[in-house]
């Protein structure tokens, strides 16, 4: 990982949010990041220099709401902007990972201005747990899902004591790079520094993160212009491919593109994410200064 530094924004409410950014030359790209993930997540983008960032309230050098109410979606947006204004960020493309996508989507349609392209990751625009399990039955995945987050919110004591005691080894990266959690095609060195850090997570605050995001309701996506991609996993239980394609069928520029990924995507095939997210900002100069104005101020058109 390249040269990274952090800061701390204040939100609208007073809590500390702990941002990030990559250090070198290159585009601003805003991350919008899924629950308790950091830039370990990211192997192919670290390196290079504009990313910017934040870990979730609570998580990861972030304060806990003195409110814990000030979860919602609109808290997550709200960060979000902070950190571009901290940043002195007016404009540029934003990216989002699992839950993250519901963030960023959300960031498109309330800043239009903000937001100059979406790379959406692994994750549905909204009503995340309808997004889950493609091989349960539809009408039960819902249900089914926020059944089990619930659980495991009250199961998070237990679940400290035996996750954070969990030693990172050659052996526990093989396990999940061979269990069917994270492919094969992941980098054992970036699957152990990411885990890591996930594991230290206080559970019972994570899946309260989760049930507060999860239950956003499906977006419509339809008032977005700016150009888009979706990069989807074919094997993800976490967001089915047709929670990611059907909301921006009718979109004038999106891009689709299904990958043989878990829901692990940036982690299994980081080359790829790098390659998208290069030729998303390629198409979105080709928008800008086809939509630029054709006359300087001091010019006039031919008659």
């Amino acid at each position: 990982m390249s040269g990274m530094r952090e800061r701390d924004v204040i939100g609208w409410d007073g809590t500390k949010i702990r941002a990030w950014q990559t250090e070198g030359e290159g585009a601003p790209v805003l991350l919008c990041p899924g629950v308790g993930s950091g830039p370990e997540s990211w192997p192919s983008l670290t390196d290079r220099g504009g990313l910017l960032s934040w870990y979730m309230r609570g998580t990861m050098g972030s304060d806990r709401p003195v409110d814990e109410r000030n979860i919602s979606l609109e808290d997550h947006v709200s960060d979000a902007i902070a950190v571009l204004d901290e940043a002195g960020v007016e404009r540029c493309v934003v990216m989002g990972w699992s839950m993250g996508v519901t963030i960023a989507a959300e960031l498109a349609l309330r800043h239009p201005d903000r937001v100059a392209g979406l790379l959406l990751v692994a994750g549905a625009p909204g009503d995340s747990f309808d997004a889950m399990l493609p091989l349960v039955p539809r009408p039960l995945r819902r249900i089914v899902g926020l059944t089990g987050a619930k659980l495991l919110r009250q199961a998070g004591p237990v679940l400290d004591e035996v996750l954070h005691r969990v030693p990172v080894t050659d052996a526990t990266t093989f396990l999940l790079r061979h269990s069917g959690v994270i492919k094969p095609s992941s980098d054992p060195k970036a699957v152990g520094e990411a885990v890591g850090r996930f594991l230290q997570h206080d559970w019972r605050w994570y899946f309260t993160l989760a049930l507060a995001l999860g239950e956003t309701p499906r977006q419509d996506l339809s008032p977005i212009v700016c150009p888009v991609t979706l990069l989807a996993g074919r094997d993800d239980v976490l967001a089915t491919t047709d929670s990611m394609s059907v909301p921006v069928a009718g979109l004038p520029q999106a891009r689709l593109r299904v990958l043989p990924c878990s829901h692990y995507l940036p982690l299994e095939a980081p080359e790829v994410v790098a390659a998208e997210l290069d030729l998303l900002l390629d198409r979105v100069r080709s928008v800008e200064f086809a939509t630029a104005e054709a006359f300087t101020p001091g010019s006039r058109s031919r008659t």
